[in-house]
């Protein structure tokens, strides 16, 4: 079992709070995502977790085993730098052989894993080629396959991908989630890419200055965001975020009144909410629907037009933006006049601190969500 416990993890530089109090609880055999933008403490987050950071305060273990103190090289971690970090005067064979090497390895064992990391990963004709040699993807493929040689507990990719083109980082990610699928090991990636993280992981940990925002499913963190953040940094274009305020409650409903429209939105069950305290209402662009009987009015500014699907940033008569997703064939363009409707149980509401009120889903949205496939969710921090 390689299972991470990380408990109250701080990480200062001087006066500066950088992780304020990080408690994760990572199943064995996953593949995790760190997610969030710059500056949210990320990636100096695996770096306390790979022993490259000193600890402020917290603890760290894996598989059960306590490794706060002990030095890098003893943690059974291994790490895939955003740089690739390969000594060019060597070859493929020898940057994926230098580390057992200097821990005394057979050289009949380092012979044996360099030949099934490469063979895992399709470089087994660049073994004798040098790093100038090679494209960006096959660099790549080279500094993971010297993680693998290692055969860790636990693997630790920071941005792996960034320095890729857009095309190649697509395929990369495919081949990431095959090669996690054959190695079954605890795996965490750090990146600020949301499509990365929704495509890859089994979880996501998503950080907003600090913390720990929420924790989830991919697809748990789009269809129940927890909160302001999580709603608005999950999904492109973002979830369209409008205020409103309450006008009654139900047992299982929120009545809302705004833009001088009214919407009574399903919950689930009743969740007392402060009546006059301003709230946010969420709709995702995709959901809003342009229709005769729409709640809100506005004029088209921007038409892009990208084939499938056009995107309509919408200025709303009584003041904001919106942007609705329609078909590719819609006729919209610049300067019409549209009316928009929001479906009622498609929205989400926040209260006055962000905080999300739980939503009531329809079955089949439902159902993937709560799926059982994949290692089993850590408890919430």
């Amino acid at each position: 079992m390689a299972g991470l416990r990380v408990s109250g993890l701080r990480k200062s530089f001087g006066a500066v709070d950088v992780l304020k109090g990080i408690d994760l609880e990572i199943p064995d055999g996953a593949f995790v995502s760190f997610l969030g933008p710059s500056g949210c403490g990320k990636s100096t987050l695996l770096r306390c977790i790979a022993g490259l950071e000193e600890l402020t305060e917290g603890r760290i273990a894996l598989g059960g085993r306590e490794i706060t103190d002990l030095p890098s090289a003893k943690r059974d971690i291994a790490m895939v730098f955003q740089n690739y970090a390969l000594y060019p005067h060597m070859t493929v064979r020898k940057n994926m052989a230098f580390g057992l090497s200097l821990n005394g390895m057979p050289a009949a064992e380092i012979a044996a894993r360099v030949k099934n990391a490469a063979e895992i990963l399709r470089i087994t004709e660049l073994l004798d080629r040098k790093p100038r040699q090679l494209s960006g993807g096959q660099r790549q493929r080279v500094a993971i396959g010297r993680a693998i040689t290692r055969q860790p507990q636990l693997f630790l990719l920071d941005e792996p991908l960034s320095n890729l083109d857009a095309s190649l980082r697509v395929t990369m990610r495919a081949e990431l989630s095959a090669l996690h699928d054959r190695l079954g090991v605890t795996m965490i990636y750090v990146t600020h890419d949301q499509i990365e993280a929704m495509t890859l992981s089994d979880l996501v940990v998503v950080l907003d200055k600090g913390h720990v925002a929420q924790v989830g499913r991919p697809l748990e963190l789009f269809h129940r965001p927890a909160n302001l953040f999580v709603a608005g940094f999950i999904g492109s274009p973002q979830m369209n975020l409008l205020p409103a305020r309450v006008a009654g409650q139900g047992a299982d409903s929120i009545a809302l009144a705004l833009n001088g429209a009214s919407l009574t939105v399903p919950t689930a069950g009743h969740h007392p909410i402060d009546p006059s305290g301003p709230v946010t209402l969420g709709i995702r662009p995709d959901r809003l629907e342009i229709a005769a009987d729409g709640q809100l009015s506005g004029t088209v500014r921007l038409a892009e037009r990208l084939g499938t699907e056009n995107h309509l940033h919408v200025d709303l008569a009584t003041g904001g933006q919106v942007v609705v997703i329609t078909d590719g064939t819609h006729p919209a363009r610049a300067r019409d006049t549209v009316r928009l409707r929001i479906p009622s149980a498609d929205a989400h509401v926040f209260d006055a601190d962000g905080r999300a009120l739980p939503r009531k889903l329809d079955a089949a949205t439902e159902a993937l969500i709560t799926e059982t496939e994949g290692p089993t969710e850590p408890a919430r921090p």
